[in-house]
């Protein structure tokens, strides 16, 4: 299962990228195109962490409702285990 642990171990890459941009503006001759290229990798990165915890927060929120809605424990893992199938992007 994941953690968030595990979701702080993904935060390296974006980590080194920002250390890259920065040892680029310090010691770097000025190549823009070298700092737009890695500008945009760490927008990316960025990005793909906010998608991914914003699901997570979906998830776990839809979750919470359910289970406060007062469902039977049975009919909410079938509503959910349908839910997934269904909506996996995988």
């Amino acid at each position: 299962m994941a953690s968030l642990k595990d979701a702080e171990q993904l935060t390296k890459d974006l980590e080194s990228l920002v250390g890259d941009l920065k040892t680029e503006l310090r010691e770097g001759k000025g190549d823009f195109e070298k700092l737009v290229q890695l500008a945009d990798r760490i927008s990316e990165s960025a990005d793909g962490f906010a998608e991914t915890f914003s699901s997570m927060n979906e998830t776990l929120t839809n979750r919470i409702k359910e289970v406060n809605g007062g469902g039977s424990s049975s009919g909410s893992r079938q509503s959910s285990g349908s839910r997934e199938k269904s909506g996996s992007r995988s």
